[in-house]
């Protein structure tokens, strides 16, 4: 998956700060088809998957009117969901909807920020116990 974005450095220091403490990096940074700007790909481990943050074209990048509703990002734990929170807020990033345990799905603990150009982004994990009960 890749991400059209406005600011690739700007984006790629809210993804850093957001997911960094999970092990996510900048795994390969290649020059576009254009040849002219860098697409910037990140991943936590070698072989899984991997994101990229790549220019816009004119500021906007959609196909069709169709975009991204939002990605999600699973960590191991509610805690960890909290301490992202932490640093997306200390960070100035608008929060959408702060941690909270879902109504409808018990042991779900989610919360959804925007990045910088407004693609809306979710934490979350499930505890042991509901992973357990399926």
């Amino acid at each position: 998956m890749d991400l059209a974005v406005s600011d690739v450095e700007r984006s790629l220091a809210f993804y850093l700060d957001l997911l960094g403490p999970f092990g996510w990096r900048v795994a390969a940074r290649y020059p576009t088809y254009r040849g002219t700007e860098e697409v910037v790909y990140l991943g936590s481990t070698p072989g899984e998957g991997r994101f990229g943050l790549r220019p816009a074209d004119g500021g906007g990048h959609r196909y069709y009117d169709v975009g991204v509703e939002h990605i999600a990002f699973e960590v191991d734990t509610a805690d960890e969901v909290e301490a992202a929170h932490t640093r997306a807020a200390a960070s100035g990033a608008r929060i959408h909807f702060p941690p909270e345990e879902d109504r409808d799905e018990p042991g779900y603990h989610a919360f959804f920020v925007f990045d910088p150009d407004g693609i809306r982004v979710e934490i979350f994990s499930w505890t042991r116990e509901s992973l357990e009960a399926e």
